[in-house]
């Protein structure tokens, strides 16, 4: 019988249950949770800081989404590391 590996049996926990939600302030670049996929999209920032979430601007034209998003669905953008285009 082999030894059991502390990793065996753990739960497993999705990335986004690990993250919580940090304030964000206005011109913070940020990814925004696709609401068809709930994949991060790039290319945002915070417009506005609202009671119930925030307003986003696209960055690319500077046009302010109809929505207001919930700060589970923000987070700030990350750099991807090792890669060097970006």
């Amino acid at each position: 019988m082999r030894p059991r590996r502390q990793t065996e049996g753990a739960d497993l926990v999705s990335e986004t249950q690990l993250e919580t939600p940090v304030p964000l302030e206005p011109g913070t670049r940020v990814e925004v949770r696709s609401r068809f996929d709930r994949s991060w999209a790039r290319g945002f920032e915070v417009a506005t800081v609202v009671k119930d979430g925030y307003g986003i601007r696209r960055r690319s034209d500077g046009a302010l989404l109809p929505a207001t998003f919930d700060p589970a669905d923000v987070r700030p953008e990350r750099r991807h590391r090792g890669l060097w285009w970006a």
